[in-house]
């Protein structure tokens, strides 16, 4: 079967992808949208008609965004709202703030992450990366579930990453409590985390009108490496010793193209379960000549594990009370 792609080149921005689409009439949610990808995401979709609320963490930063994108837009038709991943507590809040405002949701963008942190917790009592990255997205998408099949056909997109080669969902030990902590590893875990949560989401609710795929954005320079030593950066190669970002990686506008492509393009209709880059789906890895930028490793779209995912992460939510 021919993987889909789109008619543009890999490394468009996100409003060119957009340049002749209409979304009034639309409505989208973008998690982390105060900065970085999610900035650019919801650019391209004002600029496209759309209506866009914000669960942001920091709100006053994210109402600055939303008032620049406004005006250079010229759409004013976006709202921001206060959530914090980490407390799924502050994930129901947001959720019933958002439906109360969007009672139909067209796309729901789950860009937000963390990257690399420290060891920690969150609020509830899960580690850091798969708690915010993982569990928030979960429940949130959960929560906006009405308004998602009430807007029929629609779309979520689930931000994944190349970093979920490094590795599987540690079953019997998710939140490092056994085991020597690595914020790598924990990093990959919640990236394969939001790549199986997808295909089971689309699994679910696709054959009501709710797609979803999970989307790995490329490499690009934001706030996500804000946890990484500027050493650590130049020895990975991702940076050189001014500063300057490695050629390869995209702009912010450019990693943002992919998502906004995978919440609208008509060549996607009623399609899911995928892993889309690089404007276009995916391949799985070869493993014998493996790309540095482009495929996945099968465990990250493997149906039982991201059924087992689903029963898991309702478990862990279920014990906490929210």
């Amino acid at each position: 079967m021919t993987p889909i792609k789109s008619p543009l080149a890999p490394r468009a921005d996100a409003t060119t992808v957009l340049a002749h689409t209409d979304l009034h009439g639309r409505t989208a949610v973008v998690t982390g949208a105060a900065s970085g990808l999610g900035v650019e995401t919801v650019r391209a979709l004002l600029s496209a008609g759309a209506s866009v609320i914000m669960p942001v963490r920091d709100t006053v930063r994210g109402q600055q965004v939303a008032d620049e994108l406004a005006r250079e837009t010229g759409n004013a038709a976006v709202q921001v709202v206060p959530m914090d991943l980490s407390s799924l507590a502050s994930v129901r809040q947001a959720a019933a703030a958002i439906l109360a405002a969007a009672p139909r949701i067209h796309m729901l963008i789950n860009n937000a992450g963390v990257m690399a942190t420290p060891q920690g917790l969150t609020a509830d009592g899960f580690e850091t990366q798969f708690g915010t990255n993982h569990l928030g997205h979960f429940q949130l998408t959960r929560l906006l579930m009405p308004a998602l099949l009430a807007a029929t056909p629609a779309r979520v997109v689930a931000l994944s990453s190349s970093a979920h080669r490094l590795s599987d969902i540690r079953w019997d030990d998710p939140n490092f409590q056994t085991t020597p902590y690595d914020p790598w590893q924990a990093y990959g875990q919640s990236k394969t985390a939001n790549a199986l949560f997808a295909a089971e989401l689309n699994r679910r609710y696709g054959p009501q009108g709710v797609t979803a795929n999970a989307v790995h954005p490329g490499g690009i320079m934001t706030g996500l490496q804000k946890h990484m030593p500027e050493g650590e950066a130049q020895r990975r190669g991702w940076i050189d010793e001014n500063g300057v970002p490695n050629p390869a990686f995209k702009t912010p506008a450019q990693g943002a193209s992919t998502s906004v492509w995978a919440a609208t393009a008509p060549e996607l209709d009623g399609v899911g379960g995928l892993f889309l880059e690089d404007l276009q789906q995916s391949t799985p890895l070869d493993e014998a000549n493996p790309s540095p930028l482009f495929g996945y490793k099968p465990h990250a779209l493997d149906a039982d594990s991201a059924r087992r995912l689903w029963t898991l992460s309702e478990q862990m939510i279920e014990q906490t009370g929210q």
